[in-house]
Formats: C-alpha cells, structure tokens, sequence
C-alpha cells in the first residue's frame, strides 16, 4: 500500500500569504482510517466547552446580530456583560452593517475580518487533500472500500457546507437572471496551493452560478455516496439526509422549485419525524441531541447565555415575538420575558447557562426544515393546495388545536416565509433568508431594518446615555459583506464588494431619574 504523507496547512490558502506561514505538522496517511480521523479532527467544526458569549462563538456567530429578529436594550443601567463593554467593540460593525465590519464605535480600532474566510478554506483545502488522497488507497477488505465512500460523501457535504456560507455572505443573492455575470467567490478545488508570482490576482472570483454548480455537484456526490454506504456514526457526521436537506435549500436559493420539491419530497419519504411541541416540559430545551429532528450538527451553541434582554445585551424583536399566536408553543418556549427590562429575551430553544455544546445554532440541519422547504416549493409552484397540506401537518405540532387552512395563491407564499422565520429562528437562517426574498423572481419581498444601539457608560456606573438608531435599506449592498481585507491586501487583484458608510439616523435621549 502506498504511504501519503500529508502537509495540513493550517492557515488560509487564499487570504495570506501561506508561502511563509504554514503549520510543519505532518500526518502518515496509510489507510482510510488515517483519512477518516483528519476528516474528523481537521474539517468538521468542533464543538466548544463553554461559550460564554456569542463573541467567543464559532465564526460566523455574527450571523446571529444583523438581522430583524433581535434589537438592542434600553433600560436605566447594563446588566449583561457590564465589565466588559463588547457591544462597542465586537458586535458595533456588525449590528450596525457599517462599511467596515471590524470596526468599533469610536472608530478608532479596526479589528481582523477575515477569521470565516481563512478557517473555511482551510477546511475546504483539506477536503481537496482527502478526496485527491483517497484515490490512491487500495482498500484491504470491503469494510475499508465502504469507509472510503463514506469519507468521500462526507468530505463532499462539508466543501459544499462550507461554500454555501461563504457564498451566501461574501457575494450578492444568486439570481437565476444574471448568477453567470455576478461574483461570488474563488473556487478552490484543487489539493496543491496555486502562486504565480508574476499574477497579482492568484485566485478569480467566480461566479455565483460556478459556485452554486459546484455546491449542488458536491451535495448530488455525496447522497451518491452515502447511498452506496450509509453513515454509521451519530448526526455530527454528515448523512445521505443532512446532504439531501441541504440540497433541498440550495434549490430554493436558486428558485429551482421543482428540484428543491423532489429532493425534499424523497428526503421526507425517507424521515419526516417532528417534535410534538405540546408535550414540552418546563424550561425543557426545545432543541437537544435528544430531539429526533436533529440531521446533523457540527460546532458550538453560541447563544449560551445571548440575547438576556438586559441592558447591555440584545433582545428578541418585537417584529418576530408578535408573530407568534398565543397558542402557539413555541412562544413561551422560544422566548420570556427578561427580569430587569420589559424586553423579550431568548428562553428554552435551547439550553441555558454554560455547558458542553451539544448542538449547534448556526450549522445545524433539522427535519423540520424539510416540511417548510416542500411547503416553499409547492407555494412557488402554485400549488397551493399541496403547500397548505404540509404547512398544516407541520403546524399541528407547534399550535395548539390547530385546524388546518387551505390558503390561497395570494396568501401561501406570506404564510411559509412567516412560519420559516417563526421555527428557524436563530439558526442562522434569517439574514440569508432575507437576502434571497429580496430577488425572488415569484415573490420578491424586501424590508426596511431598524437597529437600536445603545450606548452605556461602562467607565462609571454603566448607565445608560443615549441610543443611536441606524436603518438597513430595503436592497441594501451591505446584505453582502466586504471581502475580508488581509485577503485583498495578497490578492490585489481580487475585486471588492463596496459597503456604503452608514451613519445613525436618530438619536434617542431618555432620563431615567
């Protein structure tokens, strides 16, 4: 058998300049086993001990602060985090969209933007390395040629995991009337680094449309592959049903509505168990390991101890709060009510309080997810009828005595995005949500965001100043963050993506004496 010996490159191939930093780690490869285990140690995210604030979360944990499902606080003095004052400094740029998303509020620091980029493509680097490697094992007995498939469709799910999140930040929504002309970004799908010192551009752009191809091409692999040998580990290993969800959502974003209605139809056909609500115990978190919804999870829960209601911290939106009907469980299992404001905070979605993270809030797969993506698709397709269907059979397990509802063709779309957003809230769903409606060819929709930031004085007593207001335009560039700048730095060539300066449009004074 040949032995491969392989260099992990443990810093971004494309957003510095890897010729000088690099890990000297070498691993033996021999056998699939050997494969198997940098799979697990080196591209799955892992999951963290205790997160004991969002800031400290996996990247991309400010997925969770830019869209209209959380606000800030206003009270007479800061609770949350009140020595530590990381709304100025970590979350400002974000939850305010401004131009530089590493920017603090005094302007006077600019922080690192690029620790999504650089961690995904490292990861997807080593995917390259598995999938090139994997060809040159002989496999000893048929026990190792199935451990070799599977590898295969997990190593294949996670590249098109990770290209879908950084094509959903990092380049504009795919549209199907112009996604060849519009940039998204570099593919890299080969197991060696490129450099041509003689370029200043070592890594193209590529389309939107190229990246969507090799997303679906990815996932299309992967349920082959899992086909041929199913996973035999619990769900923080990728599956033919996590591949076939994703797969189902990426034909949404595409508005390939007949493609996204088959996959998720055959996914379902094969696994389409929800979680009776009704039968929640108190403070029992709603999503769990034990939660037989769960596809797959990789990485940490983030919102540990996010999202209090305090002064100091975020806050559920009223905009989303009030969507839910009071007989509908997940309202006070979702969400309570802070003690020290008369703010929404986040309850018992998930579990409270420091802990070992069992699930993850951002790169989680659910079955739940599978009956809204049927129920969008049959709605695109007018078929309105088949859409009401499974939009009741999921709503009998979260409202109470629900009677089920034909909806007609004006109303279908309203409903699924209202019920998309109600039970895959915090989930890392919203914003990228957001984005697609805004050029949806069927129903576009597109909405103004209002963010409340308010300003404490952390120097002396933590009272509150005042709060500054700033707006979110229907269709605005900043749905697409800029390209990281330590990568536009190496890559000279490599066009940006232009953020407008934002300024508050308001500001709220408020004596509290």
């Amino acid at each position: 058998m040949k032995n491969i010996l392989i260099v992990l490159i443990m810093v971004m191939v494309i957003g510095c300049n890897y010729l000088d930093d690099y890990s000297q780690d070498l691993v033996l490869v021999s056998s699939v086993s050997d494969l198997d285990e940098v799979l697990l140690g080196d591209v799955y995210i892992a999951s963290k001990v205790e997160v004991k604030d969002i800031a400290y979360g996996d990247v991309g944990w400010w997925l969770h602060i830019m869209d209209d499902d959380i606000n800030g606080v206003i009270v007479s003095g800061a609770e949350h985090r009140a020595f530590d004052n990381a709304m100025t400094v970590s979350y400002f740029g974000y939850t305010a969209w401004q131009m530089d998303v590493g920017r603090n509020y005094d302007g006077d620091n600019l922080a690192a933007d690029n620790a999504l980029w650089d961690d995904f493509y490292k990861r997807i680097n080593i995917t390259n390395i598995i999938l090139d490697e994997i060809e040159d094992l002989n496999p000893e007995s048929e026990k190792e040629k199935l451990d070799g498939l599977r590898i295969r469709g997990e190593a294949h799910f996670l590249r098109a995991q990770f290209y879908f999140v950084l094509v959903n930040i990092y380049a504009n929504a795919y549209n199907p009337e112009n996604a060849e002309a519009t940039l998204g970004v570099p593919l890299k799908l080969t197991n060696y680094v490129e450099h041509d010192k003689n370029k200043d551009s070592q890594f193209e752009r590529s389309s939107v449309y190229d990246v969507y191809e090799q997303i679906v091409k990815d996932l299309k692999l992967s349920i082959d592959y899992f086909t041929q040998s199913p996973q035999i580990h619990s769900f923080y290993r990728a599956s033919k049903e996590s591949a076939m969800l994703l797969l189902s959502r990426v034909y949404l974003y595409m508005q390939e509505w007949n493609n996204a209605k088959t996959v998720a139809s055959e996914l379902l056909k094969l696994k389409s168990t929800l979680k009776n609500y009704a039968i929640l115990g108190e403070k029992e978190e709603v999503i769990s390991k034990t939660n037989p919804e769960v596809l797959f999870s990789q990485g940490s829960l983030n919102l540990q101890q996010a999202f209090t209601g305090e002064g100091g911290d975020f806050c559920i939106s009223k905009d989303l709060y009030n969507s839910y009907d009071d007989s509908d469980y997940r309202k006070t299992a979702f969400f309570g009510r802070c003690q020290n404001s008369d703010s929404i905070a986040l309850g018992f979605k998930y579990k409270k309080g420091l802990h070992q993270s069992y699930v993850s809030d951002l790169y989680l797969l659910r079955i739940s997810e599978a009956y809204l993506n049927m129920a969008e698709a049959c709605a695109m397709l007018e078929q309105n009828k088949e859409a009401s269907d499974w939009l009741n059979r999921f709503r009998q397990n979260r409202i109470k005595d629900w009677q089920d509802v034909i909806y007609d063709l004006t109303a279908i779309v309203g409903e699924v995005r209202k019920e998309r957003r109600k039970e895959l809230c915090f989930e890392g769903h919203r914003w990228f949500d957001l984005r697609r409606y805004a050029v949806c060819q069927k129903a576009p929709f597109s909405k103004e965001i209002e963010r409340i930031f308010p300003l404490y004085n952390y120097n002396n007593r933590f009272e509150f100043m005042s709060a500054r207001i700033y707006r979110l335009e229907k269709n605005d560039p900043a749905y697409t963050l800029s390209i990281p700048k330590s990568v536009l730095n190496f890559d000279t060539g490599m066009p940006d993506n232009v953020r407008p300066i934002r300024k508050s449009i308001k500001t709220i004074l408020i004596n509290f004496d």
